[in-house]
């Protein structure tokens, strides 16, 4: 049943691609979610040995999710994954009081090096060892611009360019790339990376990018042509598999809007901006997609379920999963019970002893993923 890369590729017949989001410690609930689907193949399968790199052609992910796509891409289960997360999240997310995310970045780089060195080893993005097409998303923030690393041969820089002296992607340190796409600004120090044999390139966190849900990048990766796969679009010919890691929508008094100050206000800008960007996202993928999981994106367009780009025919089958940190909606949908002030903590992204509350949600968000929304075009043979 096992594809090698170059069956998951470039083979015949329909491809499926897994997003997932950025969100520090909340990757604990897409780890939930993810098991879920996990069951769903097996079922359909017969195999309790498959994992999702046996049936996902590509995937990718941004900081917290580029950890969990590059360990998924190696062909862990799920379990293993969890685990891992379980293991390391305390070690992690260790704070002092001379570590206050002002001057100095907020937690040491040092667990998250060693952690990553101790499970990739010297494994690189371009080695055997990873089993289908991988895309990790990183910011170069020297020179402002956003990257998705990936490891199709085809791909402009995965071999080296001759008489350039760039770092080809084949060579890119997983445990360094992956280390780079969590490399959130005020909470860790950026990765610095061999672009060329005599430069550096400093990078952060993917999420400091349009791209902290990555699923659209990952739909441009396959399909556009220079980026050298070039798989065909349609409903039956693509499907999209993206999980978030819970959204926090923050609504504010005007009056103490009005008496914030200069710097509270840009910080508020800043995280409001990432959540348009994300909902952008959202939009159009719906707007060009058949997506049985669509939601209202707003009161006017609503879940778009009556409009397709162009008019014609959808480009992708489109399947979302994520979870609102809000009492009424926990309760309508998933029928779990948080106060408003538990919920405000357990949206933050650095606090390891909210693990096993995220765990809770994201195995009572299960109920959102349905066998059903995998359409049996989709089977792996």
């Amino acid at each position: 049943m096992s594809k090698d890369l170059n069956a998951h590729l470039f083979g015949p017949g329909p491809k499926r691609i897994l997003a997932l989001d950025g969100g520090g410690i909340r990757g604990i609930l897409t780890l939930q979610m993810l098991a879920r689907i996990e069951e769903i193949l097996r079922k359909r399968t017969g195999d309790e040995n498959t994992v999702l790199s046996d049936y996902f052609d590509l995937i990718g992910g941004t900081s917290t999710g580029a950890i969990i796509a590059s360990a998924l891409a190696l062909g862990w289960p799920v379990s293993r994954i969890n685990k891992l997360y379980l293991e390391f999240g305390n070690d992690i997310f260790q704070s002092s009081f001379f570590r206050m995310g002002l001057l100095r970045p907020k937690f040491s780089a040092k667990a998250v090096r060693e952690g990553l060195e101790r499970e990739y080893g010297d494994i690189c993005l371009g080695g055997p060892e990873v089993k289908t097409g991988l895309g990790i998303v990183v910011k170069r923030i020297d020179t402002g611009s956003p990257w998705i690393i990936h490891n199709n041969p085809k791909g402009m820089y995965y071999n080296e360019i001759p008489g350039s002296g760039s770092t080809p992607n084949k060579d890119y340190l997983l445990r360094q790339v992956v280390r780079a796409s969590s490399a959130a600004p005020t909470y860790f120090e950026p990765e610095l990376i061999n672009v060329t044999s005599d430069m550096q390139g400093a990078f952060v966190d993917g999420g400091v990018s349009p791209y902290n849900n990555p699923a659209l990048q990952l739909l441009m990766l396959a399909a556009l042509k220079n980026h050298g796969l070039n798989w065909p679009v349609g409903s039956d010919k693509i499907q999209i598999v993206s999980l978030g890691t819970g959204t926090k929508t923050l609504a504010m008094e005007q009056e103490k809007v009005m008496k914030m100050s200069a710097a509270e206000l840009g910080v508020r800008g800043l995280s409001s901006l990432m959540d348009d960007n994300a909902a952008l996202n959202e939009q159009l993928l719906q707007w060009m997609s058949d997506s049985p999981t669509a939601r209202s994106i707003d009161s006017e367009v609503g879940d778009l379920s009556s409009d397709i780009l162009g008019g014609g025919t959808p480009l992708l089958t489109y399947l979302r999963y994520n979870v609102e940190f809000d009492t009424v909606w926990l309760k309508d949908n998933l029928n779990v019970d948080y106060s408003m002030d538990r919920l405000e903590a357990i949206a933050q992204m650095d606090k390891p002893e909210n693990m096993d509350d995220l765990t809770d949600i994201g195995k009572a968000a299960c109920i959102l993923i349905k066998e059903e929304h995998f359409g049996k075009q989709f089977d792996i043979g």
